[in-house]
């Protein structure tokens, strides 16, 4: 098991790394993480949901997702808090103090999915959550030392020297940690290191002595990771960075519940593309090809923020212009006329006008759809696979233009009389290389990268080769065993 000394110390791509490292070597690999927080979340093979990094870390082993690899993921919201999903499936939905409360009978989800996969793999990687050292909730911990103890599972504890304080962060969390916890760990990474290596030997050995932990490697920072889609949405800033100068501008507003902003993977790595994250207090440049409004945990609070930020006004001027938009999953929910929430999925029973762009609107009530979906668009019969995630339901005048034909025959999305608008509930789109050319193509742009699917193995390729370079991966192993 891989813990942090805090959040976004790189376990998810540790864990990666190391699951296509061991899959390579011939071994059965299954990721784990018994507790997430992220509205980055994939769809799996049963129907369910699970946070988006451990997909990933199945795609790096070689198998396909399932909701046993993450039995328990929290969405944040936001009046009511975070949705818990066990098992792929919608279970509550609680605030933080009711969490805590919840935690122990959740916990029995959690050891029958951890042995469902023990059962088929010869190594289980499990990927802790947030800081191994939040002593004020180890009461009922699911996510680290609590399941470590649960499960006699051997700890590594990963800290991050990019971030400054590596070797306090790795010591410190050994001096708090309760002995019997301690017991089980048996060494520690320093991960992201820039630079000379042998500047951090003294310190290396400086932490060692002091817990008494085994050194299992000093890992330089993988500028790969880039190619590899974000967990958390604070990292996009740096996940997604302007490259300035392209053939085509597409400018995205970051509203605080964004959702599977994996959307924008493939286009921010196209070389004749332009990607804005607009920011608070950043305004809509009047020179930009196309608006996508992305995914959304919380469409109407999102919807108020994008209001208050004043990119409503920016968007309609852009659309008298000339201008595109594309809405996905709340993006598309957002550009309708109205959005009901009479149930109070969202929070209190609401019912808001959208931005009115599309004659369409939507009622946030009924199941969750989880769906694996592939088709075509119906104006130039583009093929596409993506995903199905959302709660929610839209109908109107423009339904009768749909964006995208399924396989099954059913469609989806629609589009605005003049064709300039256009919305889905189809997560994925671009990840495909047909789409992907023929959207930038009605941009004036050319679609360079072939091959999306491909640059994501090759990324995991060379992660596994860099991990397998920096870290002690035989001695790993041998705490396995």
């Amino acid at each position: 098991m891989l813990q942090g000394t805090g959040s976004s110390v790189g376990k998810s791509l540790l864990v990666a790394g190391l699951a296509r490292a061991l899959a390579r070597r011939g071994l059965r690999v299954r990721p784990f993480k018994p507790q997430n927080m992220s509205n980055n979340a994939a769809v799996t093979a049963e129907g369910g949901e699970i946070g988006r990094a451990q997909a990933l870390q199945a795609r790096a082993a070689g198998v396909e997702p399932s909701v046993h690899m993450n039995p328990v993921l929290l969405k944040p919201q936001s009046e009511v808090g975070a949705q818990v999903v066990v098992q792929g499936r919608v279970h509550a939905t609680a605030r933080a103090r009711e969490y805590q409360a919840m935690k122990p009978a959740l916990l029995p989800f959690v050891l029958d999915s951890f042995e469902r996969l023990r059962a088929e793999a010869d190594v289980v990687l499990v990927e802790g959550a947030g800081s191994a050292s939040e002593i004020n909730l180890r009461a009922g911990d699911i996510a680290n030392m609590g399941f470590a103890r649960a499960t006699g599972t051997p700890v590594v504890v990963v800290g991050d020297i990019d971030r400054g304080g590596v070797i306090a962060a790795l010591v410190g969390t050994h001096a708090v940690l309760a002995a019997e916890d301690a017991a089980l760990v048996r060494g520690f990474i320093v991960n992201r290191m820039r630079g000379d290596l042998s500047l951090f030997a003294e310190g290396m050995a400086q932490i060692a002595a002091r817990t008494g932990w085994a050194p299992l490697g000093l890992v330089p920072h993988f500028e790969g990771a880039r190619r590899l889609p974000a967990e958390d949405a604070m990292d996009l800033a740096e996940h997604l960075p302007r490259r300035a100068g392209g053939k085509c501008r597409i400018a995205v507003p970051v509203l605080p519940r964004i959702a599977n902003f994996d959307d924008l993977d493939p286009l921010a790595a196209e070389p004749e593309v332009e990607l804005l994250m607009l920011r608070p207090g950043m305004a809509l440049p009047g020179d930009v090809d196309l608006v996508i409004l992305p995914g959304s945990k919380a469409t109407i609070a999102d919807l108020a923020t994008l209001r208050a930020e004043g990119w409503d006004t920016d968007i309609l001027a852009h659309c008298r212009r000339g201008g595109r938009v594309l809405g996905l999953c709340g993006g598309y929910q957002m550009l309708g006329q109205r959005i009901a929430d009479p149930e109070g999925v969202e929070g209190p029973p609401s019912a808001v006008p959208g931005l009115g762009l599309l004659a369409v609107e939507t009622v946030l009530a009924g199941d969750k759809r989880l769906e694996r979906v592939s088709g075509q668009t119906l104006a130039d019969a583009v093929p596409f696979t993506g995903y199905e995630m959302h709660i929610g339901r839209s109908s109107g005048a423009d339904t009768a233009r749909p964006l995208l034909c399924f396989a099954d025959g059913r469609v989806d999305g629609a589009v605005s009389g003049n064709g300039r608008v256009a919305g889905t509930y189809v997560h994925g789109l671009f990840a495909g290389d047909a789409q992907r050319r023929a959207w930038l193509g009605r941009l004036g742009a050319a679609a360079a990268q072939n091959g999306h699917d491909a640059a994501v193995e090759a990324a995991l390729d060379g992660l596994a080769a860099h991990l397998e370079q920096y870290l002690e991966v035989d001695q790993m192993l041998e705490l396995l065993r």
